[in-house]
């Protein structure tokens, strides 16, 4: 993971996490890259001296990153994140419209999962559907 430091339109700087630089991009691209302070989503990254790992900072960071208290938080998360999954029908790409049919009572109320664009998001919640999304977890956690 690389942390960058990012700024707003309104000169609000916070830091962000972030696999690689593509990454980032690819989120503020979708949207889903936004200012703590006042929501903007025109963010870009500022200067940062760079930081160099070694092996005692890799294991201090690690530490620090995942002490037990996050351990269990983390591992509740993918609990209800599976528990989700379980129970919902994924209707893919569908996702926006079949919510919509659920909503105005054209099709059976049940939870769904799927894809949806962030236009897409915003526009169901302009409707007044709830919508929220599920997170992406790492897949080894030590």
């Amino acid at each position: 993971m690389i942390r960058y430091s990012l700024t707003c339109d309104h000169a609000h700087a916070f830091d962000g996490w972030f696999s690689g630089s593509a990454d980032f991009d690819s989120q503020r691209e979708r949207g889903l890259v936004s200012c703590p302070v006042c929501n903007s989503q025109a963010i870009d990254k500022t200067l940062m001296a760079p930081s160099v790992s070694t092996g005692r900072k890799k294991e201090a960071m690690h530490t620090l990153a995942m002490d037990a208290g996050k351990k269990e938080v983390l591992a509740k998360i993918r609990e209800t994140v599976a528990s989700i999954r379980a129970n919902a029908e994924d209707v893919g790409d569908k996702f926006p419209e079949e919510a919509r049919k659920i909503h105005y009572g054209e099709a059976q109320e049940r939870g769904i999962i799927g894809q949806a664009s962030i236009e897409d998001v915003k526009a169901l919640v302009d409707e007044g559907i709830e919508v929220a999304p599920l997170p992406l977890l790492p897949d080894d956690v030590n």
